[in-house]
């Protein structure tokens, strides 16, 4: 991340303001805007009013030693929805027309032209329905995909089978053969796309992990595809990050692979969201996009 860039940007939207890139030793500061601080930062700063992360991912910041009495907000959305929701999109209709396999079968000097099914035999479901999850939840229901949600609480959005709370997750998963993850990372979470989960799903059943690579274990992972239970794993996000080069999900076949490109925040959107949130605060008032951390999102 440019950090001067940053700078320079909030500078120019909020003139009232004094924005320094922080450094060890840094005069004390009101705000602190941040993308993987290190910890040091939170140690020296112990007068924050708030914390504003540029992103919606919160899990490492909640690791951290910051008060219980500093807010800490997230950005919603900053355009991720539109390419997160295109990222699924392509990813489900890959598989659903066997672009793959057809590819391979071209380039090996076949001609199989590989049919598709009614999509109606092809239900997806998306877990996870914050402001991100809603936007894909849509975009394939756009497509014509049946669209089944999971999520902590029920939600109402056109198009999409509301499922909510742990007693309707097995009812959930049983009735997807696309499992689209776009959950938080939470204690509560982690490891749920695991042996159980993804044996739960319909045959001939594909996972799009776009949420964090912690929800998935990675040795049942391998293990389902192996075996056939799964027919493929669209991956864009990994336990350790960078991928190790040495890492069994560079080599299967089964597995797409990606550098955490799904989505990420646009500049302009950021900026224009965290200058409202900062004269908020200034302003005594509620943050929006402040993270419940009983909830960890």
């Amino acid at each position: 991340m440019d950090a001067e860039a940053w700078r320079s940007a909030v500078a120019s939207a909020l003139p009232e303001a004094e924005v320094e890139i922080w450094a060890p030793g840094a005069a004390p500061a009101d705000y602190a805007l941040v993308w993987n601080p290190p910890a040091q930062l939170f140690e020296e700063q112990t007068g924050l009013k708030a914390v504003f992360n540029l992103g919606a991912g919160v899990d490492a910041l909640l690791k951290m030693n910051i008060p219980a009495h500093v807010p800490i907000t997230r950005i919603e959305d900053a355009g991720m929805g539109a390419l997160m929701s295109e990222y699924v999109v392509q990813a489900v209709i890959r598989h659903y027309r066997y672009l793959d396999d057809d590819e391979k079968s071209m380039r090996a000097g076949g001609w199989d032209q590989f049919r598709h099914e009614p999509r109606d035999n092809f239900p997806v479901g998306v877990m996870g329905l914050g402001t991100l999850g809603q936007q894909v939840a849509r975009a394939l229901a756009f497509f014509g995909f049946p669209v089944n949600g999971w999520s902590r609480s029920p939600k109402d959005i056109q198009g999409v089978k509301s499922f909510a709370g742990n007693e309707r997750f097995n009812g959930f998963l049983a009735v997807s053969r696309v499992l689209v993850n776009v959950l938080p990372l939470t204690p509560q979470t982690e490891n749920i796309i695991n042996r159980n989960t993804l044996s739960s799903l319909l045959p001939d059943a594909c996972l799009i992990n776009v949420g964090r690579g912690a929800h998935v274990v990675e040795d049942d992972l391998l293990d389902c595809l192996d075996s056939g239970r799964l027919a493929a794993a669209v991956l864009d996000v990994y336990r350790t990050e960078p991928l190790p080069a040495a890492h069994p999900f560079r080599k299967h076949p089964k597995i797409t692979l990606t550098s955490h490109l799904s989505a990420f925040t646009t500049k302009e959107e950021t900026v224009r969201q965290l200058t409202e949130k900062i004269r908020a605060a200034a302003r005594g008032e509620h943050i929006p996009g402040t993270v419940d951390r009983g909830r960890g999102y």
